[in-house]
């Protein structure tokens, strides 16, 4: 006769995951921290957050899906530590009763939780330069909604909504901090508070500062920020702000490199070298390029790294510095991976996390669902880095392939008597599964859960 039970999970794989991020004490951690103002009937409000990013990591765009994605799987609920799941409304009516205390509350979680398992925060700053990107994007919602402004969004034009200020770790991709702002607000008026948040998070002292790197566009190119960055001692690699500026020091170039990479577009040293407007020195980069309407663009790179410093940072060869050429098209991709950085995880969540699909009326209720958001982009990232460790080819997928294919393989997981589980079975017809199962087995050895395939009817 046999001593354990199978219980189906149409996202078996991301019930396994829930073994292994139980030992991380998220519950625990925002049972204990976040008091929100609610009364207990079934459900501590702290256990219906919780149920909110478990909605998340399953894929829910709107809490609505709740019900479906999660109250529907009761083997998922139980892998994460849950014995029932919160109806979305009462979820829904927690959310609305989160104060400004209860957003500082789970802040202090999610950067507790951070600085415990997050790359970033041990990051070797002795034997490297530790770069951030920062960046804004629009959150869309009703003109009553609290924050709610007339602002710029892209791709919609003037509109009411909010502004996501987000900072990014550019070699890890994992995100240091998102702040909620007014929809009118932009990159140079958020700027000092994503820094200040950022050093915060990451304990950044005098030393460690002047070994990061601060990657932004041109909203954070003005003359003041760029001088408040310098002087709290910031490595910096950014776009000035005005492009008129940008063109008259363009016609200071003495010779212009095409490059490769874009041909219609150019990059040239600016003369003279000294910049006495900064606060220290930098270096200064004009890049011209043709626009679809024939006319020349202009931008102006503002940068404190030294030529070595941008070839390690690229992972290129110490002979390539000699070359004036090769050093100029250095600066300009150092600033290009910026898209490949901030921008793709902004959108990247959009589309698998829903950042911009949870709309709230009271801010503190964005802001937790925020946090809340942010959570679940980090934790989807370490659980990527710890499946690789096994299977390297799961290194190439993103948060959406994550979330919509590989944390959606169905199966069993099996339990004791007890209710302890002791197994995983994936169903063996996913393309998935395979890749998947010896990552697993590496993932769950310590808690000793076997991991295995089979078939659904079995």
């Amino acid at each position: 006769m046999s001593t354990t039970a199978r219980h189906f999970s149409p996202r078996a794989s991301l019930a396994a995951l829930g073994l292994k991020l139980r030992r991380l004490g998220l519950l625990d951690a925002i049972t204990a921290t976040v008091k929100v103002p609610r009364k207990t009937v079934r459900h501590t409000p702290s256990e219906k957050l919780y149920d909110a990013f478990l909605a998340i990591l399953a894929g829910a765009h709107g809490l609505s899906e709740i019900n479906t994605r999660l109250r529907a799987d009761p083997t998922l609920q139980r892998s994460f530590g849950r014995a029932t799941c919160a109806e979305y409304s009462l979820v829904q009516d927690t959310l609305d009763a989160c104060t400004r205390e209860n957003v500082a509350q789970l802040r202090r979680v999610v950067t507790s939780l951070f600085r415990e398992h997050g790359r970033a925060s041990h990051h070797d700053y002795s034997a490297s330069l530790h770069v951030l990107d920062l960046d804004m994007t629009g959150l869309p919602c009703g003109p009553r909604a609290e924050l709610s402004r007339k602002g710029y969004f892209s791709k919609e034009g003037i509109r009411h909504g909010r502004q996501l200020g987000r900072v990014v770790a550019g070699a890890t991709e994992e995100v240091v901090a998102d702040l909620l702002f007014a929809g009118n607000v932009q990159l140079n008026s958020a700027l000092r508070s994503l820094v200040a948040s950022a050093e915060d998070v990451l304990l950044l002292d005098r030393w460690r500062r002047q070994r990061t790197v601060l990657r932004m566009d041109s909203g954070g190119g003005s003359l003041d920020d760029v001088n408040w960055c310098l002087a709290r001692g910031y490595q910096l690699h950014c776009k000035d702000i005005s492009s008129q500026r940008a063109e008259v020091w363009a016609g200071t170039v003495q010779e212009w490199f095409d490059d490769p990479t874009h041909p219609e577009r150019q990059v040239g040293w600016v003369v003279p070298e000294e910049t006495p407007d900064y606060v220290r020195p930098v270096r200064r980069l004009a890049i011209r390029w043709r626009k679809r309407n024939r006319q020349t663009g202009h931008d102006l790179l503002i940068s404190t790294l030294a030529p070595g410093e941008v070839m390690k940072l690229l992972g290129r060869a110490e002979r390539e510095e000699s070359e004036p050429e090769l050093v100029a098209l250095a600066y300009a991709r150092l600033y290009d991976r910026r898209a490949g950085a901030v921008e793709v995880e902004i959108r990247e969540d959009k589309q698998g996390v829903g950042i911009n699909r949870r709309r709230k009326k009271r801010a503190a209720a964005q802001a937790i669902l925020t946090l809340l958001g942010t959570l679940a982009h980090n934790v989807l990232v370490w659980a990527r880095a710890w499946l690789a460790e096994a299977e390297p080819r799961l290194k190439q997928y993103g948060i959406v392939r994550l979330l919509r294919d590989v944390l959606c393989v169905s199966g069993f997981v099996e339990t004791d008597r007890n209710g302890l589980a002791v197994g995983v079975v994936l169903n063996r017809g996913s393309t998935l599964a395979r890749l998947l199962a010896g990552s697993l087995r590496g993932l769950l050895g310590e808690q000793a859960v076997t991991v295995s395939l089979g078939d659904l009817s079995d």
